[in-house]
């Protein structure tokens, strides 16, 4: 098929390039003159495992090009998928306006059948008001289409070619059968393709990521309680993870969920039900949950340290997870706000999102070109970001490094036990503190 992409961040080049892996002819449309030239040379703009080889890849055969000219590109396509920006207003409402200019352009520029797809996170009732933009402008017949994407960043490519599931929203016959045919390739070990109208498929995005992140706050929540109580949150998690009704994903606690998906799909989601004077008040709790639980590692800094003003800190993590180089709504941001506010110096490494953190912070903290080289002369290490390198470190060059041996694990990396046989203090997230 022939498939143009409106948009060219994270969600728009996973999905350009992934339909291009099965053959389509895919054309990426972007205003940024200077990225589209970029990638026209091969030169990936985001990071992504796996992503590289299937973009050099289709760029070779052709299957996968870029440019700023959308008329071009709606000219030589049948469906046109529009990912582009969903930011939060600052009510916490999402910005459609990026997708309404677009609409309102393609009304004025297609001469033929057209599928459009909304494929970014949009709140119910978006496609009325896309195929109302459209209209206003054109004659020519179209159908809009909302099929949300379910991309976990660090394991986007495999969300994509091998999905849990595809979720349809459309009521033309005609637009579900070319969508059905479009994704064929994608579920032919029998995942499921469900079809539904526009607003249950708009409204099933924003339910899903909403429940994981009142999971995650759940979560946290028990593993407050549980260094009040005495309890172990791992013994607890994988006490109720083996309940099949609650399984086992999602139940790690930390320092609080970031990225661009949960902070922002949640938000939208209750200013949504405020339109509706529906008080979502779980929602609402999730929230300040989620605010309150990345402030706990600095609560026990300050606990140990009293005072904060001088000292040196390491941080291991910038991300949000690992395996992305995504700082947006990134507990590490906090941290390292709390601890310059109280007078720290700030030794940070990140395997990949150390450039993302320095356009905000410049010279005011050190960018470190290893781990080790992080926790050099560092009075406490603070780990926000559970990176695979993080977890079997070095503990005997760490000691050797540091002036004291202490560590705040955002993410339960390490075993209680071990840290007590390494000679390290220890600080983790719902367990037992070696002080």
């Amino acid at each position: 098929m022939n498939i143009s992409i409106i948009g060219t961040g994270y969600v728009g080049l996973v999905t350009g390039t992934c339909f291009a892996e099965t053959g389509n002819h895919v054309i990426c449309v972007d205003i940024d003159k200077a990225k589209v030239e970029a990638m026209q040379n091969g030169k990936m703009p985001i990071y992504e495992p796996d992503l590289d080889t299937l973009f050099e890849r289709n760029l070779k055969a052709k299957r996968l090009t870029f440019t700023t000219r959308l008329k071009e590109a709606v000219d030589k396509t049948d469906i046109i998928f529009l990912a582009l920006p969903t930011p939060p207003n600052e009510d916490g409402s999402a910005d459609l306006s990026y997708i309404l200019k677009v609409s309102d352009d393609l009304g004025k520029i297609m001469t033929s059948y057209k599928i459009i797809v909304d494929k970014s996170t949009v709140p119910v009732g978006t496609s009325d008001k896309v195929r109302a933009a459209i209209a206003a402008n054109s004659k020519v017949e179209f159908d809009v289409v909302s099929n949300p994407e379910f991309l976990r960043e660090g394991f986007a490519v495999d969300d994509f070619m091998k999905p849990d599931r595809v979720v349809i929203g459309t009521s033309s016959p005609r637009a579900r059968k070319l969508m059905e045919d479009l994704y064929k390739p994608f579920v032919r070990q029998g995942n499921p393709v469900y079809i539904m109208d526009e607003r249950s498929a708009e409204l099933t995005k924003y339910a899903a990521n909403s429940f994981l992140a009142t999971k995650i706050s759940f979560m946290n929540e028990i593993a407050n309680i549980c260094e009040l109580m005495g309890a172990d949150v791992d013994a607890v998690r994988i006490g109720i993870g083996a309940d099949q009704r609650i399984g086992k994903r999602f139940l790690f606690p930390g320092i609080g969920y970031g990225g661009s998906c949960f902070p922002k799909d949640v938000k939208a989601l209750v200013q949504s039900s405020d339109e509706y004077k529906y008080d979502f008040k779980i929602l609402k709790s999730v929230m300040q949950v989620n605010e309150t639980q990345k402030q706990v590692l600095i609560a026990k800094l300050k606990g140990h340290f009293k005072n904060l003003s001088g000292l040196k800190i390491a941080l291991w993590g910038l991300a949000f997870k690992p395996d992305t180089d995504d700082i947006r709504e990134a507990p590490a941001l906090v941290i390292i706000d709390e601890l310059l506010k109280h007078g720290a110096q700030v030794s940070a490494y990140d395997p990949a999102a150390m450039e993302n953190v320095s356009r905000i912070y410049g010279s005011r903290i050190y960018f470190a070109s290893n781990e080790y080289e992080a926790v050099q002369d560092a009075d406490a290490l603070v780990i926000a970001t559970e990176w695979s390198e993080f977890r079997t470190p070095d503990f005997n060059e760490i000691k050797k490094r540091m002036t004291n041996p202490v560590i705040f694990d955002g993410r339960n990396l390490y075993a209680v036990e071990q840290m007590q046989q390494e000679g390290f203090t220890y600080y983790s997230i719902g367990r037992k503190d070696l002080l």
